[in-house]
């Protein structure tokens, strides 16, 4: 498997080298261009200086002098080169490197590059004079020009030459030090790519990793290390472990919800079926049969509760990822036909309702269905656990843009730390499990999931014995 370390350390490192092979052919190409012309403008220079020097010496004496000659052939050792002095007509009449030896030509200077200088001024290539010299070299050649009374004529040419050898060697040289360098560069660019890519791939690979633990069911795992970076690593170790997090959550809660969802299924189905197995082997007496079946009924509607309930949620589930419904209503109208609905159950409790609804309507966006579900449960809930003789109150106000809408009962206070809790599923509080035995815990929970999708809360408070729900609607 070519895996994203290799690919990456690969595309870096072509990169570079690609990038290495243009810059060294730039280079061969400048550097070698810049010796030649550098040389060539050396070897122009040093010859018009010579011509200079001995069109001045042909004025006040003769070149066969033997200051002129070693005058020369220090200015030949010095620059390295052969310098040549001939007539007009080519004849060589000195020759010197600046060594000993003295050159003696059998052969003059070809016509042609006297031509040259005689139409140009000068001559710069590279030529090997016909044969005069054993191989091809670098020339300059001017003329030399001295006055002869009034006028000035041309006396000879001087002609200075190097080897080809020479401008190659110091070429090398200068090509030497690039590619030792690019070479050492090119090789701290391998190391510094392989570390900045295993960093790079470092997380991807304990991410993967523990992607794979997520697979297996572990939801434990978590990306460490990465904390103080402030770049995209950092933010995708952040994010995948806030990932992690929400999916351990998940996990609970499903793992919670079946065995919620399996326990309140259980009790019903337990005394259904030792009700019904009593009555049919005989175990419960005849005259207590009409008393079984009563119960039998009744955990068979609780069962049916339960189910509705369930499918309540589903639905409400699949709302969450849609809009909302958003409709203009009256929400003291909602809560007036939702009293009217409960009226029999409050009254079979011996309850009252004190009610601080406006005359005049109080209009709200929102959803109806959903609004009228949260109102039912709320005074259901309230009715279940308000004791005889008491009073159940109902407030709506309007202020600052909102609705404030209340349910209040009296009963025992619930604890502060429990408050929190009771919009969780399958949640009941302890001081009323006993009573509550209609009830399976998702009334509030689905109370708290309507009021979600439409973007609103609701608040609870249990102070002296007084238990208080309160939701906000936007006003229309």
């Amino acid at each position: 498997m070519k895996t994203f370390y290799r690919r990456q350390l690969a595309l870096m490192l072509g990169i570079v080298f690609l990038s290495f092979s243009l810059l060294s052919a730039v280079f061969t190409l400048l550097s070698y261009r810049y010796v030649i012309e550098e040389k060539k403008d050396s070897m122009l220079h040093n010859a018009q200086y010579i011509s200079e020097f001995t069109a001045t010496y042909l004025e006040q004496g003769n070149i066969q002098d033997g200051f002129f000659r070693l005058y020369v052939a220090s200015l030949a050792q010095i620059s390295g080169a052969h310098v040549m002095l001939c007539e007009t007509d080519g004849r060589v009449v000195f020759a010197t490197d600046g060594s000993p030896r003295t050159y003696q030509y059998d052969r003059d200077v070809p016509n042609l590059l006297l031509r040259h200088v005689s139409e140009r001024g000068s001559y710069m290539g590279m030529t090997n004079l016909d044969g005069l010299y054993s191989e091809s070299r670098f020339l300059a050649a001017v003329p030399v020009t001295a006055k002869v009374g009034p006028a000035l004529l041309t006396r000879g040419l001087v002609l200075v030459s190097t080897s080809a050898g020479g401008v190659s060697q110091l070429w090398r040289a200068m090509s030497n030090i690039f590619f030792f360098t690019a070479v050492a560069v090119l090789a701290f660019s391998v190391v510094a790519s392989s570390i900045s890519t295993a960093r790079q791939t470092r997380p991807l690979n304990e991410i993967a990793e523990a992607a794979r633990k997520f697979g297996h069911g572990d939801f434990s795992v978590r990306i460490r290390g990465y904390e103080q970076r402030r770049d995209e690593v950092g933010a995708l170790a952040e994010a995948f472990n806030n990932m992690a997090g929400s999916l351990e959550k998940t996990e609970s809660q499903r793992n919670e919800f079946i065995a919620n969802v399996s326990h309140e299924l259980k009790t019903p189905m337990t005394t259904i079926a030792g009700f019904a197995d009593g009555i049919l082997d005989g175990t419960i007496p005849p005259e207590r049969e009409r008393e079984s079946l009563q119960v039998i009924a009744s955990e068979t509607r609780r069962l049916s509760r339960l189910v509705r309930q369930m499918l309540d949620l589903s639905r409400l589930r699949a709302l969450e990822e849609k809009n909302p419904v958003q409709e203009r209503f009256d929400i003291s109208e909602i809560m007036l036909r939702v009293l009217v609905s409960l009226e029999g159950k409050i009254s079979a409790a011996g309850l009252d309702v004190q009610t601080d609804i406006p005359e005049q309507p109080v209009m709200v966006w929102g959803d109806p269905d959903g609004v009228t579900q949260v109102c039912y449960n709320l005074l259901d809930n309230a009715a279940k656990f308000a004791p005889a003789g008491s009073d159940i109150t109902v407030k709506v106000t309007a202020r600052e843009g909102k609705a404030y809408i209340s349910v209040a009962n009296l009963g025992e206070t619930i604890p502060e730390e429990e408050l929190p809790l009771l919009f969780d599923r399958f949640h009941k509080t302890d001081h009323s499990r006993s009573r509550d035995r209609d009830g399976v815990g998702l009334g509030l929970y689905i109370v708290k999931t309507i009021l979600g999708t439409m973007k609103e809360n609701i608040t609870v408070t249990s102070k002296d014995g007084v238990t208080e729900f309160t939701f906000t609607l936007p006003l229309a």
